[in-house]
């Protein structure tokens, strides 16, 4: 019995429905169905038994049919986004890929050995004796080399088992982030339809909310952040949009209080995954509120010294190239702060990210926030930089939305953060920049 049986027979029930729009050209869940069986037929005659394949692609129905076939075929699928080609060779060699698998933007498939591949990991020789299909995700790499997370898709799968709401769905998150994998699942696991941008700039994005009447919006702080800069959400009719959700980094309080005000009767959400342990179920306090409940059947939390620490039944099975982040009882170190309220949590940002002057700990978001709300900023990024007397001092990198000497916006935002933050808080040192502050996906690195 395959590991997706429980969604191809929903996709056969649900033959009629679009599925995936791509380029603004639906496909439906029959054709779909048919794809993947086609595909499956087909790298059954050209791949051994367990194969590791990178599936190089986006979140097209030919990707996406490939996707469903290579797991249900028993393979170790290592999925990668155009936004990484430049980091694609390492990927796969990480990896120790087999075969290549390249869906092009017009449903061509090709089909490439890897030279010099062969190598195998316990992790996999373990799927294998098992029979199981695998999964191979990277984490960010911003503090260092990226590490490949292994998953048994058996695992990852379990929740998505059971029905829920069926909501027509951006697909915002790339392909290879456990939050794109989480997005596409749960439309899938719910038939319901998916809609694809070809660039995540924000008027794409809003335009393709009102051509295709999208429902759920699933973003990073750092395009909220520039969705409100931009203020696409004013030139196209979002009056089909319900849901906002954000995760992926911290998001500062006053962006998200902008959030609800720039589109009232919109719910926001704050989502929490991990690349090492799936996507938990969340619910946020209130649409403006940055405390969230976190968990959900297969998930215990606690909080250890501040740090929140999870158990999870869909846990990676470990690193390809890192030692384990397990302790002896299974719980994995987020290297996430957070603060307790009650059964909510706020979650502060990772320890990594922690700034620490003459003895004195806090975290970048509790400068941002404030920083954010002056009137004129874009954006903020804000980090620790090593210094010989104080052990770090604070700087701030600054978009402005209207021009401003660096001497005249520094003196404004002294005089704004006297009695927000605490002295030490304040930065010593502010950048005014153009370029974004965010990567590719969506996200600020403050490595």
């Amino acid at each position: 019995m395959s590991t997706i049986d429980f969604l191809l027979e929903r996709f056969d029930a649900a033959r009629a429905d679009d599925a995936i729009v791509w380029r603004d050209t639906s496909t439906t869940y029959g054709a779909l169905l048919e794809a993947i069986r086609c595909d499956a037929s087909w790298l059954e005659q050209r791949l051994s038994r367990a194969s590791v394949v990178s599936l190089e692609g986006d979140f097209s129905p030919a990707a996406t049919a490939a996707l469903l076939a290579l797991i249900h075929e028993g393979h170790i699928v290592v999925p990668l986004a155009p936004t990484s080609a430049p980091r694609h060779a390492e990927f796969r060699d990480i990896a120790a890929v087999s075969h290549r698998l390249i869906v092009s933007n017009d449903g061509s498939i090709v089909l490439l050995p890897v030279d010099g591949a062969g190598r195998t990991h316990e992790f996999y020789e373990r799927l294998r004796s098992e029979t199981a299909a695998g999964l191979v995700l990277f984490t960010s790499g911003s503090t260092g080399a990226p590490k490949a997370a292994v998953h048994d898709w058996r695992r990852l799968l379990v929740k998505y088992q059971q029905r829920r709401h069926c909501y027509r769905t951006l697909a915002f998150l790339l392909f290879d982030h456990i939050g794109g994998v989480d997005t596409l699942f749960y439309s899938l696991s719910n038939t319901s339809c998916l809609v694809t941008v070809e660039d995540r700039w924000p008027d794409t994005i809003c335009s393709a909310v009102a051509a295709h009447a999208v429902e759920v919006l699933p973003v990073s702080p750092s395009f909220v952040n520039l969705l409100l800069s931009n203020e696409a959400y004013r030139r196209h009719d979002l009056s089909s949009l319900r849901i906002v959700t954000y995760g992926a980094e911290t998001m500062p309080e006053a962006t998200l209080r902008r959030l609800v005000d720039a589109l009232p009767g919109v719910r926001t959400i704050q989502k929490y995954g991990l690349t090492e342990l799936g996507t938990l179920r969340s619910q946020s306090q209130d649409a403006g509120s940055v405390l969230v409940r976190v968990g959900g059947e297969g998930y215990e939390l606690r909080v250890v010294d501040n740090m929140l620490e999870i158990r999870a039944a869909s846990a990676m099975l470990g690193y390809l190239n890192a030692p384990s982040p397990f302790t002896e009882g299974g719980w994995f170190r987020t290297g996430d702060a957070v603060e307790q309220h009650g059964e909510y949590l706020r979650i502060l940002g990772r320890k990594n990210d922690m700034i620490t002057i003459g003895g004195e700990k806090f975290f970048p978001i509790e400068v941002e926030s404030v920083i954010a709300e002056m009137p004129g900023v874009k954006d903020v990024m804000v980090q620790g930089e090593p210094n010989p007397l104080l052990g770090q001092v604070v700087v701030a990198r600054v978009q402005l939305a209207t021009p401003e000497s660096a001497l005249e916006f520094r003196v404004r935002m002294r005089a704004y953060c006297a009695g927000r933050l605490q002295r030490y808080q304040i930065p010593q040192r502010v950048l005014l920049v153009t370029e974004s502050l965010a990567n590719e996906r969506f996200k600020k690195v403050r490595a």
